[in-house]
């Protein structure tokens, strides 16, 4: 897989003729700027544009323009500013805006008991980190130690975060090219993906893919944790109940536990606030993050079973920032408003509609190969007439919608992937699939 597989870099031509269209003086300037002072590195630096505000579903960039934002960095649930969540900021920052070791606090008491007792994992425990790949680190840590065992497995084609411990488990050559040696006994299988199933499966999932994790698992005899994104969001892929039920018992069979990346889609994306709720299995350990923060703050978790409580004499995490009242008042304030707000509910309800005009929207254009979708997380993979991947036309889709005031992400190269804010109005989400269905119409007629 090359690099233009994975999703929508910042080398490509049409960024060029796009900013070359779109941007103005005052704008490129900062870009330039910005491209000065930071670090070039692949889908980040340098930048597409520059922005100077962001509210509920919605980006302003520096020339005024409006983006309805379907990518938000998996995010923005309850959208960007919440009155809720910055009313909890500001009351925090005016008390205690720094929590030092040694010390508690009562939002962060509160969050963690509120998310213990909300997880799908039996009198639960949880330490916080400032970044879901700090999180990620902390959970190889205690598998390590409850199991007393450090080899992993885990699936190609995955996004666990950007640390080095991280991409050891992820298997996107974006993030480990060039980067070796990564952490021993870090093992990879192919993952769900019945399109494509390298088993050949061809469509008609007979989970053979499971059927090698157990094999994996009984030759190498000594794995620590089996690591897996619940459902992958890169490309949104959802395996079936039987999937995670049987992924649950090979690992108790084998003496290896079950962790779940949910950093991108907890929190109501898929419609669960946990998405393994879903499933009904119980993991011993669940990663969370990204919207933790309600949009604003850093922050994620590790939530694990109580009894993995073992590890007083170490340090698992120790993070500087592991406590910030502001950013747990920030946390507590957005599980409020996706309570308050029905956004679970609500995630389901138009994730349902959303998922139908998609469907829809398929049966004119063949070259949307499948639809896939789970609560407000949404995937449209294109496919020329040979089967391989349309990767030029998802980007000139994907430039197209820029141009009109939408923004998503693509990835794996040749998927839409489209993950608006839970609480988007009726009418935002009216004209943002009405502008996907004009991007297809005109760049498959060219």
């Amino acid at each position: 897989m090359s690099l233009n597989d994975e999703g929508d870099i910042n080398l490509g031509q049409r960024r060029q003729i796009w900013q070359q269209t779109h941007i103005d003086t005052e704008t490129q300037s900062l870009l330039d700027q910005d491209a000065r002072w930071f670090l070039h590195q692949s889908m980040s630096t340098p930048c597409l544009n520059a922005l100077n505000g962001a509210a509920g579903s919605w980006l302003t960039d520096l020339q005024g323009r409006r983006l309805l934002d379907f990518h938000g960095n998996s995010l923005h649930q309850v959208g960007y500013g919440h009155p809720k969540v910055v009313a909890a900021i500001k009351h925090t920052l005016d008390t205690l805006p720094f929590s030092p070791r040694r010390y508690t606090n009562q939002p962060a008491v509160d969050l963690a008991r509120r998310l213990c007792q909300a997880a799908p994992i039996p009198n639960a425990k949880l330490l916080l980190a400032p970044g879901g790949s700090s999180a990620i680190g902390m959970a190889l840590k205690l598998a390590r130690l409850v199991s007393g065992k450090f080899k992993t497995i885990s699936m190609w084609d995955s996004f666990h975060g950007a640390s080095l411990d991280a991409i050891s488990l992820g298997g996107e050559s974006v993030f480990r090219k060039n980067i070796g040696p990564l952490l021993p006994g870090s093992e990879h299988v192919p993952p769900y993906d019945p399109g494509h199933c390298v088993f050949g499966c061809q469509g008609e999932c007979a989970l053979r893919c499971i059927d090698y994790v157990e094999y994996c698992l009984e030759k190498e005899g000594d794995v620590a944790a089996v690591v897996v994104e619940t459902i992958r969001s890169t490309d949104v892929q959802i395996p079936p109940l039987a999937y995670f039920q049987r992924l649950r018992s090979a690992c108790d069979r084998h003496g290896a536990l079950l962790i779940l990346d949910e950093i991108p889609i907890a929190l109501g994306r898929t419609g669960y606030l946990f998405a393994v709720e879903r499933y009904a299995i119980e993991p011993d350990m669940i990663v969370i993050g990204k919207g933790l923060g309600g949009g604003v703050f850093p922050l994620a978790a590790l939530i694990a079973r109580g009894e993995f409580d073992q590890g007083q004499h170490i340090s698992l995490g120790h993070f500087t920032h592991e406590k910030s009242p502001v950013a747990c008042a920030a946390a507590l304030a957005t599980l409020e408003i996706i309570e308050q707000e029905g956004l679970l509910e609500r995630s389901r309800t138009l994730g349902d509609l959303v998922l139908a005009r998609l469907n829809t929207l398929a049966t004119r254009y063949p070259i949307i190969a499948e639809v896939r979708g789970c609560g407000m997380l949404f995937a449209l993979e294109l496919r020329d007439f040979a089967g391989e991947r349309a990767n030029d036309l998802a980007e000139t889709i994907l430039y197209h919608c820029l141009s009109a005031g939408l923004s998503f992400k693509v990835g794996q190269g040749n998927v839409l992937v489209l993950a608006p804010p839970l609480n988007i109005s009726l009418d935002d989400l009216e004209w943002a699939l009405a502008c996907l269905e004009q991007a297809f119409s005109l760049c498959t007629n060219k």
